[in-house]
């Protein structure tokens, strides 16, 4: 059972995105009876202990439709009402740089 149980965990596909103190995965991964699905994974590192919170949501391949739908049209939404720029963010491991930046991404 062993390799088996692997199998169902298996990654096919991975897409990092880097946002600002946010990183997003989109991560492909096939169930034992080899059909896809769709995880969606959202990890930012808590300032006061240092421990990285995650956030998932599985999307099934029968849902894909609907949900693209419905982020389309939110975005759209926003977009159509507000100004959208897109960031373009710098990496550094000087902490003194990152305890500069301005941005807020709190909920």
């Amino acid at each position: 059972m062993g390799d088996f149980d692997n199998k169902e965990r298996e990654e096919v596909f991975s897409k990092k995105v880097r946002a600002g103190k946010r990183t997003y995965f989109f991560d492909v991964k096939a169930t034992r009876s080899g059909d896809y699905y769709l995880t969606l994974t959202e990890s930012k590192k808590r300032l006061e202990d240092g421990v990285f919170v995650k956030h998932k949501i599985f999307l099934y391949k029968e849902d894909f439709e609907k949900f693209t739908e419905g982020l389309t049209e939110t975005v759209d939404y926003i977009k159509s009402r507000q100004e959208v720029v897109e960031k373009r963010y710098e990496y550094s491991d000087n902490p003194e740089y990152a305890a500069k930046t301005d941005d807020d991404f709190s909920f």
